[in-house]
């Protein structure tokens, strides 16, 4: 059996350069872009379904509308169940930002203090303890100047991600045939590397982002009974929480650190020990996230050097600021696939050959096809 050609330097750096290109392209097209993505997430989850439907004798097309239909009829029930909890919290909801936000100011300079006793050079370099943060009038300039363009970009984002069901069930409904149609488009010479082509595609977007739920799932898992073992408040919505934002590498993963500290830390605002206990246990769950859970579900699915992955993560935040460091990886994934198999095809002489006596067939017969 002849073993697969390693790609090149010179395939590496067009793969580099046609990700920034492309994650340029994004983020200058991200109304678009974020319900695709969304649309691609839930089609990978609910396409063993209607495999499911289909193979138990139902048609695909009917097999495809009952499937999208569950889904719309789950979401507005969900809507309609969220909507009125919602409403009757909301005013609520600035009290326990704000004292929440002040629990953590509270628990950083209570950290200070600590360290300046221990180490008196600290206590020149005071940051929380010189003034008093007035937490309240803080919120409120906040609310003046960005609630409103926060809610036009909320207004803005709406029409987009409605988006998001028409193109799921467009995705169930017609995703085989889209792909039948495309690669009839393809000469015959090229028709076994083309297929092969899509289904390495496929089975990539499918593996990173199936693996990014269980990802999720196994995140919320972890944080979530380590903070009920502590004692911390809603633990399982805070894991969730923490483990969505850590799907926007390193600044999420800080952000969801920061959010349960100062849970952590209001809710225990006399216990620095459990605040502390909450730190490690989410550095642990972040090397446990690394070392054990991504290679088993995120890693058997995008076969790139950790190298690779460390570079592409800092030119997609340079290229394309966070939208960059979310998409770079599935990008990079797929253009390596696409480089990979079109590599394979310029250096194949036979099925060159193949096209160019087609190719000449044709121009002298024209009637065969």
């Amino acid at each position: 059996m002849r073993e697969e050609s390693q790609p090149s330097v010179l395939t590496w750096l067009l793969v580099i350069l046609a990700t920034c290109l492309i994650l340029f392209v994004f983020q200058k097209i991200l109304w678009l872009v974020v319900p695709g993505l969304l649309a691609l997430v839930l089609y990978y989850c609910l396409q063993p379904l209607v495999q499911m439907l289909v193979r138990a004798g139902v048609r695909h097309g009917t097999a495809a509308k009952l499937v999208a239909g569950a889904l719309f009829a789950a979401t507005a029930i969900t809507l309609v169940l969220l909507l009125p909890l919602v409403t009757a919290r909301a005013s609520t909801w600035k009290a326990v930002t704000i004292r929440y936000v002040q629990g953590g100011l509270d628990f950083a300079r209570k950290t200070e203090e600590a360290l300046a006793e221990k180490f008196p050079a600290l206590q020149k370099s005071s940051i929380f303890g010189n003034s008093e943060l007035n937490v309240n009038s803080i919120s409120g300039q906040f609310a003046e100047k960005y609630l409103g363009a926060i809610l036009i970009q909320f207004v803005h984002w709406l029409p987009s991600l409605l988006l998001m069901p028409y193109l799921t069930y467009f995705l169930l409904n017609d995703g085989i045939r889209f792909k039948k149609y495309l690669i009839r488009s393809v000469p015959n010479a090229f028709f076994e590397k083309t297929l092969l082509l899509f289904d390495r595609i496929d089975n990539s977007l499918q593996s990173f982002f199936v693996g990014m739920l269980k990802l999720t799932l196994l995140d919320t898992i972890c944080l979530g009974l380590g903070l009920a073992v502590i004692g911390v408040s809603s633990p399982l919505l805070l894991g969730l929480i923490a483990a969505v934002l850590a799907w926007v590498p390193y600044v999420g993963s800080a952000a969801g650190c920061l959010l349960v500290v100062t849970v952590a830390a209001t809710d225990f605002p006399n216990q620095p020990a459990l605040t502390y206990s909450c730190i490690v246990l989410f550095l642990s769950a972040r090397l446990l996230d690394d070392f054990v859970f991504m290679p088993l579900t995120v890693g058997r699915g995008l076969h790139i050097h950790p190298v690779l992955s460390v570079l592409m993560l800092f030119l997609g935040a340079a290229v394309a600021g966070p939208t960059g460091l979310v998409l770079v990886l599935p990008v990079v994934g797929v253009v390596a696939v696409a480089a990979d198999t079109f590599g394979q095809i310029v250096t194949d002489h036979c099925l060159r050959a193949r096209f160019h006596e087609a190719r000449q067939l044709r121009r002298k017969h024209p009637a065969v096809r």
